[in-house]
């Protein structure tokens, strides 16, 4: 697990869209996977700034979002489907007939998540995959006690994550408490995975990620296991780690070694 902790969320978002972008560089028909959310809507900015640049194409992109609540249709202006092609798919280049996102409206919802898993399968897997994590250290809406080798399925959300999403419904707007969300061992099955997290209120779910035990209790800290995770902190995300300072020497180091591997 790399932990790279900077200044504020604005060097978060361009760190975290200059490994996407350098992704797509290599790989023009990447597999993205995306997430929703206020954390990832700068790195978006970025990316379709790029891509009007002409620096990066997504003409060849598949993409796989995390998560939709279910009961919303894809038109639902709370759906994430809606999010992903406000925020990001209706700027780019990219055929969105390649985007997929589960489908919050699915007549047999069980079926729908074992042919979300047969499409990221069918599409060579995901190459990269980009999480937010919750207060309560949910990756995707994979709450607590969801289980590591869990795959794409219904999950109920909690209370703590029901109250930190109210703020998108209105108070008479009729608001999920069901999802269907990539499982925690979809998650761990991408070749790379980049967490962004920024602010304080994130600080105890990422202190649990990064230092405490491999748990459940805990679903981000399945991360412990990935061969290849980066964590993108603030500092305020990153201020109850036991030792920044110890994490920012690393990174430094394991920037100035990649500079000279590219020589």
């Amino acid at each position: 697990m790399q932990i790279v902790i900077l200044k504020n969320s604005v060097e978060v978002a361009a760190y975290g869209a200059n490994i996407f972008i350098k992704q797509l560089q290599k790989k023009a028909d990447s597999v993205l996977g995306l997430a929703t959310g206020s954390t990832p809507v700068s790195l978006y900015q970025q990316l379709i700034a790029a891509n009007k640049a002409g620096e990066v194409s997504f003409a060849k992109v598949t993409s796989f979002n995390l998560d939709e609540y279910l009961g919303l249709e894809g038109a639902h202006p709370q759906s994430y489907r809606y999010f992903m092609n406000q925020q990001l798919f209706d700027h780019l280049d990219i055929d969105t007939a390649n985007t997929f996102v589960p489908p919050g409206d699915a007549d047999d919802p069980i079926e729908a998540c074992e042919r979300y898993e047969m499409k990221i399968a069918a599409a060579g897997g995901i190459d990269i995959q980009l999480l937010g994590i919750g207060r309560n250290g949910h990756i995707g809406f994979n709450e607590p006690s969801s289980g590591l080798m869990s795959r794409t399925r219904v999950k109920t959300l909690t209370k703590a994550t029901i109250e930190d999403n109210a703020r998108f419904f209105a108070a008479d707007e009729y608001q999920p408490h069901l999802s269907i969300t990539m499982g925690i061992g979809t998650i761990l099955d991408a070749k790379k995975v980049v967490l962004l997290a920024t602010g304080e209120a994130k600080a105890e779910a990422i202190r649990a990620t990064v230092e405490g035990a491999l748990s459940a209790s805990c679903p981000a800290s399945a991360l412990q296991l990935h061969r290849d995770a980066v964590l993108v902190l603030d500092e305020a995300a990153a201020s109850q780690l036991s030792d920044c300072e110890f994490y920012k020497h690393i990174e430094t180091e394991n920037q100035k070694l990649q500079a000279k591997l590219a020589r």
